[in-house]
């Protein structure tokens, strides 16, 4: 089997694509055994050595909500000894002004927050209303900027919620310019329980720009719950979306809703943008590799069907 597709481009899509890797934060967030943090470290530094221009390291998040990430200062520690001044580039979750604190001590420069679509996910993931969600992010946002920082923001919920079903796409935007007018400077919308369809991928992206929102301020982040995942990457191309999450491997979920599968596998995105000829810069073969053997590390399948299919093995 070809380790790579045949390419063949199609007219219209973009001519160059950024893969944001979420694997050590959004993939490995939901493990109920602990990664050992020196696992955590290698796996952030081949998915560099594997092209990566983004790779999300870790979440300043309490333990208590997200226990796998309770070591996230020892692992920046370990990386910036190891990596020097790259390691200060990688971005990490803040959910607060005390995960802001620990970023800024560690000399972080790319941070990001995670904001909620729908008023029940608000309620059961920050505690919060839909509209006073926005109190924590407001000196978050400014604190960082302030330290010449650049913001992320997570819209999450943004296609579908587990307890409130449909979301009305004018009420993602307004969350999400909402955002923008904080200081966030790029918003990932996220499809947390992968229930988005083409045609409504294109209608949220068409109302962003409606509002003035230039597609190059977007990301789309898509889990494959059902299956839609690559086809919502299509449809986002075709809107002029440049900026796509993935996780290694395919791995991840939401810790707050059970419903939330894995991500989008970063190789099966890798080999689905190489065959349109859209540039990435990701090596495939490394990237596999490396999923190949964090699958062995968290001792199952990597569920990504690329990696299966070229790691020559179930893993």
């Amino acid at each position: 089997m070809s380790a790579l597709p045949m390419v063949v481009p199609e007219p219209g899509l973009p001519t160059s694509v950024t893969i944001y890797e979420v694997g050590p934060r959004d993939g490995l967030q939901n493990e109920s055994v602990a990664v050992p943090t020196a696992t955590k470290a290698a796996f952030v530094q081949r998915l560099l050595a594997a092209g990566l221009p983004i790779v999300e390291a870790t979440s300043f998040v309490h333990p208590k909500w997200v226990p796998q990430l309770a070591d996230a200062a020892e692992l920046m520690t370990g990386l910036t000894a190891e990596l020097g001044d790259r390691a200060r580039e990688l971005p990490v979750l803040v959910p607060n002004e005390r995960g802001l604190d620990r970023a800024v001590e560690l000399g972080m420069r790319h941070v990001a927050v995670f904001a909620s679509a729908t008023e029940t996910f608000a309620s059961k993931n920050l505690n919060r209303t839909l509209a006073s969600q926005f109190e924590m992010f407001v000196p978050t946002v400014a604190r960082a900027r302030e330290q010449g920082m650049d913001v992320r923001g997570y819209v999450s919920m943004c296609f579908g919620d587990p307890w409130e079903g449909a979301v009305p796409v004018e009420q993602v935007v307004s969350v999400g310019v909402r955002l923008l007018e904080l200081g966030v400077g790029q918003l990932s919308l996220g499809d947390t329980i992968g229930v988005a369809t083409a045609g409504h991928v294109r209608a949220l992206v068409a109302a962003f720009r409606e509002a003035g929102v230039p597609t190059d301020r977007l990301a789309l982040h898509f889990h494959d719950t059902y299956g839609q995942a690559l086809t919502n990457v299509h449809a986002g191309l075709q809107a002029g979306v440049t900026t796509y999450d993935a996780s290694a491997g395919g791995l991840g979920g939401c810790p707050y809703a059970k419903s939330a599968t894995g991500n989008l596998a970063t190789e099966d995105l890798v080999w689905f943008l190489t065959g349109l000829g859209i540039e990435h810069g990701v090596d495939l073969g490394s990237v596999v590799a490396t999923s190949a053997w964090m699958a062995e590390q968290l001792g199952r399948p990597s569920p990504s069907a690329v990696v299966r299919a070229l790691s020559g093995s179930d893993s």
